[in-house]
């Protein structure tokens, strides 16, 4: 296994009651499984959410000991192609399962990965086994997947944990690994884990490696994200007019830091916000960070579009932009 996922797999739920957030669709999920025949479902939403989790505790509560006798599960995002669909999924989907549920249950996860071929097979494949087998498939865009099997599941949309969510699975952690994380700290998780509950508790399991009292500062250097007071200075000498001073402050964070430019951009526009001035100015600036970020995603040179983006924030502060 790999490194970074034993504390996630290690504090994983393993019932309804333990997993945090996504209330209302643990409520309805809950009621489908009580019931003992779920149609398929489709879990859609962003990483780290609980998706592949509430599938696991589905088929654990619908099979007990047994479920792993019942249960198939393939990552589609490693198995893309209609020789899947057609041999693995086909052949576990035409048994009975063992136990007396009537079905079993194959999970595809990150579906949305799977080639449109290998889409229509699969939905050949859930008409034609529906009596023997239901299927769970997970994914971070519904819209990738096609119209017929979409209409062929019910959809629950994940969303990003909140931040009590998110430090109840954290205290349960920090509790039973005799660790010491500070307010401070677990604000610095939060913010760099952006609601997704795995990378927090994998930024936490690194930082636990360095020292078991965990600090805001141990948490920014792990994360390799900017400091906000650093990210503020160049915020600050850019709109004073200070165009080298903002550069020089900019290019000095990135390499201590060893930040890239996306990540320099995302904390550029949480940081905008904090700016003791005008909401139209907060309005304009968030709009140049959106361009460059576009910019970088298309293959620009980072640093350039940086500078770009810093000498837009210069005429900002003038006023002219």
């Amino acid at each position: 296994m790999n490194q970074t996922n034993i504390w996630t797999e290690k504090y994983r739920p393993v019932t309804f009651d333990e997993m945090v957030g996504q209330q209302e669709i643990l409520k309805r999920v809950k009621s489908l499984v009580q019931a003992l025949n779920i149609p398929h479902l489709l879990f859609a939403g962003p990483a780290g959410t609980g998706k592949s989790t509430l599938a696991l505790i589905v088929v654990k509560e619908l099979f007990g000991d047994k479920w792993k006798e019942n249960y198939l599960e393939l990552n589609a995002s490693d198995e893309r192609g209609i020789d899947v669909v057609r041999q693995k999924v086909k052949d576990f989907a035409r048994t009975k399962a063992i136990e007396n549920i009537p079905f079993k249950v194959i999970f595809l996860d990150e579906a949305d990965a799977l080639t449109k071929e290998a889409q229509q097979a699969l939905r050949r494949t859930m008409e034609n086994y529906t009596n023997t087998c239901r299927f769970i498939m997970s994914c971070n865009y519904s819209s990738r997947i096609i119209d017929p099997i979409q209409s062929r599941c019910v959809i629950f949309r994940f969303k990003l944990l909140e931040k009590k969510d998110i430090k109840k699975r954290i205290d349960v952690i920090t509790q039973n690994e005799n660790l010491n994380l500070v307010e401070e700290g677990f604000n610095a998780l939060y913010e760099s884990s952006e609601g997704d509950c795995r990378r927090a508790i994998n930024l936490l399991q690194a930082t636990a490696s360095i020292s078991p009292d965990i600090t805001q500062d141990m948490i920014t250097m792990v994360s390799a994200s900017a400091k906000p007071a650093d990210i503020k200075v160049v915020l600050d000498y850019s709109l004073a007019g200070d165009f080298i001073g903002a550069r020089d402050k900019l290019l000095d964070t990135m390499l201590k830091d060893s930040v890239s430019g996306t990540d320099i951009i995302k904390s550029i526009q949480k940081e905008i916000w904090n700016l003791q001035i005008e909401p139209s100015v907060k309005v304009r600036l968030t709009e140049k960070t959106g361009e460059a970020e576009f910019r970088m995603t298309e293959g620009s040179d980072e640093f350039v579009q940086l500078q770009a983006l810093l000498a837009s924030f210069v005429l900002a502060g003038r006023g002219e932009a």
